[in-house]
This record gives structure tokens, sequence and C-alpha cells, in this order.
């Protein structure tokens, strides 16, 4: 009997579009949830929400099927099951309302611009360019490694494709010039160390601005929601809070690293050379390069809401009709064109599961689940006996180290971020309910440094070798944890001085 059954799932095994094994789980844990009694202080539809919303999760953390198509599976339960609604039309109008979310298509748009960086090669010359003025030594490597991702942040909402598909492959191309290769046992020469400047600074970067990285705007939507809109951050505010602890971070993270994990080769002058011969073999700025270059100078000045500033309010506008803005500007100085909009999967692939994702956190709001599991959670905490400043500490730790748990920093944040949130806001004091909540947005792009998988980044930098996975714990632990002590240190003085708290 029991051969027979593992033949059967040997066969499905190999004929199945999906991982089986964790599809088997995942269908297990919706059952096993269903059947649980529903808890005091909510409904069997509010209940059956969260098993789905639990369960999308699962299946995300598991890769049972790419994460776009878990979004969809989860849309279309909600949508047939109907547990937003009492009737098909409305719990498929449920399901699909946050696909016209402004927030999710600013993500969209951006990821649809940044695609301009690499056809027109404007990423990889900022890339060169810096290695150019910076790479006498390693360490100046690194910071040039660190200066473009900070050039490319503001413009690629996926950090994947700016760590790990713009900067990544310039970084391999330095290591390899001076013979550091894993494949020879000379990674230590500087590529396990630029590797790690590679991640670190891509994680950085990716908490200072809205568009650096996907779950961001996630972040702004669920910060609005517990403050019932009163804190609602515009991409010029992110920008402003995150500039100082961000520009610390990211300007003593080269240097921190070559102490942590120290390159065996410390001078480069040859770095100057391949720099200017990759740069030389690009040619002059083309036209198309210098499209991207103006494009880019007016989305900053649109988002940073310049006009409005001179003209007065009547000039302000929307980030998301900006970015709109941008992308026909590309496509009609054909920069990039319709086919590229199209074959951007990444983007359209981004519109299905944050949209998903967004849906089940607005519907688990307005069906009371989060409310429900918040007051659980600070019921916990207040008969522990805590302090307020305790407790907020304890929640924003959390928060960050629950990450060794996850392999999608979109699922952690739509899992846990905003129940956290808002018992943060019913502990803290009114006066310091603004550091808590900035700490919890830090902390919500600092736990990417953790681990191998933490971040889409983690895998294509991990995988090409340089870093053992003992290495990358270690430096992990330590980054993530210096960070948060800049951002709860400098940080919270910067926020003081503009007056969140």
């Amino acid at each position: 009997m029991f051969a027979r059954l593992k033949s059967i799932y040997e066969f499905f095994k190999g004929v199945v579009p999906f991982r089986l094994q964790p599809a088997i789980i995942t269908t297990i844990f919706l059952f096993v949830m269903l059947l649980l009694p529903v808890p005091e202080g909510l409904t069997p539809k509010s209940w059956a929400l969260v098993a789905i919303f639990l369960t999308t999760i699962l299946a995300i953390i598991l890769k049972v099927m790419p994460i776009g198509v878990m979004a969809m599976m989860a849309m279309t339960i909600v949508a047939l099951s109907q547990v937003t609604a009492t009737s098909s039309r409305a719990a498929v109008a449920d399901a699909l309302a946050s696909l016209s979310s402004p927030l999710i298509w600013l993500i969209v748009v951006a990821i649809l611009i940044s695609r301009g960086l690499k056809k027109t090669g404007l990423g990889s010359r900022v890339g060169l360019i810096f290695i150019s003025q910076l790479g006498r030594k390693t360490v100046g490597i690194g910071y040039g490694l660190a200066f473009c991702e900070l050039i490319l942040a503001p413009f690629t909402p996926s950090n994947t494709a700016r760590g790990g598909g713009i900067v990544h492959p310039i970084m391999k191309s330095i290591a390899g010039a001076f013979g550091s290769d894993p494949a020879n046992g000379t990674e230590r020469k500087m590529g396990t160390y630029l590797s790690l400047v590679n991640i670190h600074a891509n994680t950085i970067t990716s908490g200072m601005f809205i568009t650096a990285t996907a779950p961001n705007p996630l972040v702004v939507n669920y910060v609005a929601r517990v403050t019932n809109q009163s804190f609602y951050l515009s991409w010029t505010d992110w920008a402003l809070y995150m500039l100082v602890p961000g520009l610390t971070c990211l300007l003593l993270m080269p240097l921190v690293l070559s102490f942590i994990s120290p390159p065996e080769v410390k001078s480069t002058p040859d770095a100057i050379g391949h720099a200017q011969r990759e740069l030389k073999a690009m040619g002059p700025l083309s036209g198309k390069e210098w499209v991207m270059i103006g494009t880019f100078a007016m989305l900053l000045v649109l988002w940073a809401n310049i006009p409005a500033m001179i003209f007065g309010p009547a000039f302000t506008l929307d980030p998301t009709a900006v970015a709109f803005l941008g992308l026909f500007t590309l496509i009609i100085t054909g920069t990039i064109d319709w086919d590229d909009v199209l074959s951007e999967k990444s983007a359209w692939d981004t519109l299905i599961w944050f949209g998903a994702l967004v849906m089940m956190a607005e519907q688990l709001n307005k069906t009371g689940v989060i409310a429900w599991f918040s007051d659980l959670l600070k019921g916990g905490i207040l008969a522990a006996g805590m302090g307020w400043e305790a407790a907020a500490a304890l929640l924003v730790l959390l928060f960050v180290f629950s990450h060794y748990f996850f392999a999608s920093t979109t699922a952690h944040i739509s899992a846990m971020m905003l129940a956290f949130l808002t018992v943060g806001v019913g502990i803290v004091p009114a006066a310091y309910v603004g550091l808590f909540l900035m700490m919890m947005i830090a902390g919500s792009t600092i736990m990417m440094t953790l681990t191998h998988y933490a971040t889409g980044t983690s895998p294509i930098i991990f995988g090409s070798g340089y870093v053992s996975l003992a290495e990358w714990w270690k430096v992990g632990f330590i980054m993530c944890v210096g960070e948060l002590i800049i951002y709860a240190t400098l940080g919270a003085a910067w926020w003081k001085l503009l007056g969140i708290w």
C-alpha cells in the first residue's frame, strides 16, 4: 500500500506544474484552519478569510508556485467563497478592488521606467563612472558600488533588478578582472567583500525611497491606516525622513565591512583602468541615455513637489501621475517601446501579487480581524507588565528578526506589519507614536540584511559563490543590529528635529 502511494506521488510530482509536497502541506493547512472552531470575536466568514490569507502566505513562503500564481489563487478563492460579501458580484469587486490602487500602479510604472536603465546601458555606465573615480582601493570600489545603488534606487522599485541585474554584473566583472573567482578558491581576494557591499548597499538604499523596493508602498498604506490617514508619507516625506540615517548607514557600510570581512587585495589601481576601458567601449552618452537622464531629473523635480513650492498647491501632482508622465516620455521618444512595456514581466507580476496582498489586508481590517489579533497581542504585552518603551522595542525587534522565517519581504510585511503597528499605536503615548512608526518603517527594509533568502537580490548574489553561508549570516546579523542602532539614535534625533515626535 505504501509503495503504491509512493509511486502515485512520484508520478504526480513529475507532471504537475507546481511543487507537490509544499502544495499538499498548504492544502492540508487550509482545511485544518477551516475546520478549527471560530475564535471568539470573529465571524465564520472573517475566520475563513484568515485561513485564506495565512494559506496564501504559507504558499508564498514554501514557493508552491510563483508569487503571482499564489496571489491569483487567493483572489479566486475570495471571489468564489464570498467571504467578504453577500453576493458573487460584490465578492468579485472586493477581490479586484486593489488593482486600481495608485500606490500599486506607482510601483508598476516605476518598474517599467527602470527597464530603460538596462536597455540604454545607463545603469552600467553610472556604476563604471563611480568605479573609475573611486577604484584605487578595494574599499573605494565598494563605495563606487554603494553610490551607484544610491543613484539608481529612486527609479528602480525592483531592488532585485537593481542589485542583482545592474550592480552585481559590474561587481563580478571587477572581481574577475583581479582574479577573484570562487571556482579557483580566490573569492576572498576581493569578491567576498564586494559581494557583501553589493547586498548591503541594496538593502540600505531600499529603505531610503518609497520607489526603491516594491513593498514600501504597502508600508505607507499600513502606516496611514493605523493613524487614520494622519501620518501619510509622500515620496518626498519618505526620502527626507530616511536621508540622514540612511546616508549614514551607506557611508559607514563599506568601511565596516572592510573590517568584518576584509579583502585580501587592498590596493586596486588597475580597477580605474578597467572601468575606463569599459566606458570607452560604451562610447559617449547616446541620445537615449540623455533622454533617460532628463526623464529622471523631471521625475525627481515633480516627486519633490518643486513646482508646488514655487507656483502654489494647485501645481501639486500625485506621484503616480508623475510616474505615468515619465513612462509616456520614454515611450514617445523611443527610449523604450510598447513591446518593452508588454514584456516587462516583473511589472505585471507585481500588479497581481501586490494587488492581492493589499486586497486581503484591507478586507482583514474591514472584517475586524486585525483589531481582534491586535487586541490579543496587546493583551499579552500588558499581561507581561511591560512599560511602553520596552513593549515598543520588543515589537520592533520581533518584527525585524522574525524575518529569519520568511523568504519574501512582501509576505512578511503582509502577514505581520499591520497588526504590529496597530498594537504599537495603541500602547505608545501619542507624543512618541511617530518615533515608533519610523522605527517599524526602517525595520521593514533593515531585516533584508539577515539571510541569503531574505529578499530577491540575496539568492542572486549568494548564488555567485563569493560568500559562504556562515559569513553571510554573521555579517547580516551584525549589520542588522548596527543599522537598527543608527536609526534608533541618529535617526531618532533627526526625526525629532523634523517634528515627527
